[in-house]
């Protein structure tokens, strides 16, 4: 019996899941969202911990079974966001700075981006954990010598283990623009770029394999798995052969393909991640906004009653009639790599309502995983999809005729807290077989290419306009 945590932006899903990785129970806490200033995204991270207590307790108790019962536990989190915290009293000494923060853009214009391209696969951005920690380093009175820092993996570990363990796994280390692909360790050079002394970064530990005990729900059950989310699902997929692709649909949607052991710099508009499997790298493309627009209409703009309305409305509709959405809500990711480009509604007209919104909205997420998956070479010749917005049969038919691809469904949604806890499955017992991947719906492409190219155009007009050169 595994506990698998997955803790994301919004909220924190557990599983209770069996040796044949199917789900005995489920629990679920969401996470307060916190925007004191334009760009500016935060969190609390001692309720990042409190939801994965109260998760980790709902879904024990839906498995009926005890916390005793557990043979080790899998982590997968939310990857860049960054926590700071004073060692001995193992409080944070600040908010955690989530991922979608833009706060540092104008300290990314001024580092070196062939470097940090040629060591870490990444470009500088804001999204990427190095210049946030730099920004929190700035703005604590704490002296360094006292701090840790870490992804929310590490922050897990640290409150799991009393403070025992301070490790995070090489997916998460190779989001923060301080780790090498090729050593698979800290960069010592690029430590020294941002002036951070390597007794303040955590250990760097395989993602499968025991990292140490944790105290949780009166049990202690070993910490057997580590990845970040999008490795995480990589995994959960089965994509352990290059050239295998899966996109997964939340907060932001994320598009990573096996590329076998290329450490070389990735293609324009894309990067190059650790894989969970050693050696391993993936291609990914990293789009910020996807569920969350449709949470910014439910919550900003009040115009859908729940994030399920969505569908019926786009459905309501023959076409959005020019309509187009660009979230650019916290910037834009890949390809495009402009986080001064801002969000824009257009082709609006005076019979223009909610239901267009709706669908421009959910036609965004598929025009900009098109966006990806144009710039991987090769292309893909096929997609496995998971994450909550999949139930969404609008969105995924509209993804397969935009892309003119199939889109194999996964036959469970939460397969970032299934590949945690497949990891931590052969963490604990190396002699553990895993079994056979159950595909879900396969959505085949309903439109021909020329229709296909021509909505897509039109979108990239609207991007055009969206962007911060323009």
């Amino acid at each position: 019996m595994i506990l698998a945590i997955d803790q994301g932006t919004t909220g924190t899903t557990c599983l209770v899941v069996d040796d044949s990785l199917q789900v005995r129970g489920r629990g679920y806490r969401e996470l307060t969202q916190h925007f004191p200033r334009p760009g500016w995204v935060e969190h609390d991270a001692d309720e990042i911990w409190e939801s994965v207590v109260a998760a980790a307790a709902d879904a024990v108790s839906a498995a009926r079974c005890t916390p005793r019962e557990m043979d080790a536990i899998g982590i997968t989190n939310q990857r860049e966001t960054t926590v700071l915290w004073n060692r001995a009293t193992g409080r944070p000494v600040a908010p955690a700075i989530v991922w979608q923060d833009r706060r540092t853009a104008a300290a990314c214009t001024r580092l070196p981006a062939d470097l940090i391209r040629e060591r870490t696969g990444l470009v500088p951005d804001p999204y990427f954990s190095a210049t946030k920690l730099a920004w929190l380093l700035d703005h604590t009175d704490t002296p360094r010598s006292q701090l840790a820092f870490g992804t929310v993996d590490s922050w897990l570990i640290w409150r799991l283990t009393g403070g025992a363990v301070h490790a995070t796994d090489a997916t998460n280390a190779s989001r923060t623009l301080l780790f090498g692909l090729a050593a698979l360790d800290w960069d010592p050079e690029l430590l020294s770029l941002f002036g951070f002394e390597r007794e303040l970064l955590p250990q760097v530990v395989p993602s499968s394999g025991v990292v140490g005990e944790a105290e949780l729900l009166g049990a202690a059950i070993p910490i057997a798995g580590v990845a970040g989310d999008q490795q995480a699902a990589l995994y959960g997929q089965s994509c352990h052969e290059r050239g295998q692709a899966k996109v997964t649909y939340g907060t932001g949607s994320f598009l990573l393909v096996n590329d076998g052991d290329a450490v070389d710099p990735p293609p324009h508009g894309l990067v190059r991640t650790a894989a969970s499997q050693p050696g391993i790298t993936a291609l990914e493309g990293s789009i910020f906004v996807a569920g969350a627009a449709i949470q910014w209409l439910r919550d900003g703009l009040r115009i859908l009653a729940a994030s399920e309305e969505s569908e019926l409305l786009a459905r309501s509709l023959p076409s959005s009639e020019g309509v187009y959405f660009v979230p650019a809500l916290t910037g834009l990711g890949s390809p495009h790599w402009d986080p001064d480009a801002r969000g824009l509604l257009c082709g609006l007209t005076r019979g223009t309502g909610r239901a267009h919104l709706a669908r421009a909205a959910l036609e965004a997420i598929a025009f900009q995983v098109r966006d990806v998956v144009d710039a991987v070479p090769g292309g893909v010749s096929a997609l496995r999809a998971d994450g909550g917005a999949t139930a969404n049969g609008f969105l995924m038919q509209f993804q397969a005729d935009l892309l003119g691809l199939p889109v194999e469904v996964a036959g469970e949604q939460e397969m970032t807290a299934i590949g945690a806890a497949a990891l931590a499955a052969s963490g604990a017992d190396p002699g553990w077989t895993r079994p056979p991947r159950t595909p879900g719906v396969v959505y085949q492409p309903g439109i021909g290419a020329a229709e296909a190219d021509a909505l897509y155009a039109g979108w990239q007009g609207a991007v055009r306009r969206a962007r911060s050169q323009a």
